[in-house]
């Protein structure tokens, strides 16, 4: 028989669950939002989801069931649908430019040259703006 980890939706995210609207395909979740909340052994995601409601402590709708780590669901209201932890990539380092970025002060430069001859301006009418 299956063991399944519990996991269940913070209160706070529950709310914007509740009232997002239905998407078909796998769910994106995100560790953040959930508390893990013990172990049940079940034959099925349905009858885990019956032995926790007779327990007193019933499955919800948002909160999840993971068999092994690449079987997660989510309870909704039409059942058990498929999900997958949302696994954020690191944000790049101010310190490290981005590929085939220039430099803020040489792009605005490069744009503001690029506008003046697109204009008309002289060099001499530039900087005063007539």
């Amino acid at each position: 028989m299956p063991l399944y980890r519990v996991y269940r939706m913070k209160e706070s995210a529950r709310q914007h669950f509740r009232w997002a609207p239905h998407v078909s395909g796998k769910a994106a979740v995100k560790h953040r939002d959930y508390e893990e909340a013990g172990q049940i052994d079940a034959p099925s995601y349905y009858a885990a989801w019956a032995k926790t409601r007779d327990s007193g402590q019933p499955l919800e709708v948002g909160d999840l069931l993971e068999a092994d780590a690449a079987d997660l669901r989510i309870c909704k209201y039409i059942g058990f649908e498929a999900a997958e932890w949302v696994v954020l990539a690191p944000a790049p380092s101010p310190a490290e430019p981005v590929s085939g970025a220039q430099p803020e002060a040489a792009a605005a430069d490069t744009q503001a040259t690029q506008n003046a001859e697109e204009i008309g301006y002289t060099s001499a009418d530039q900087h005063t703006g007539e």
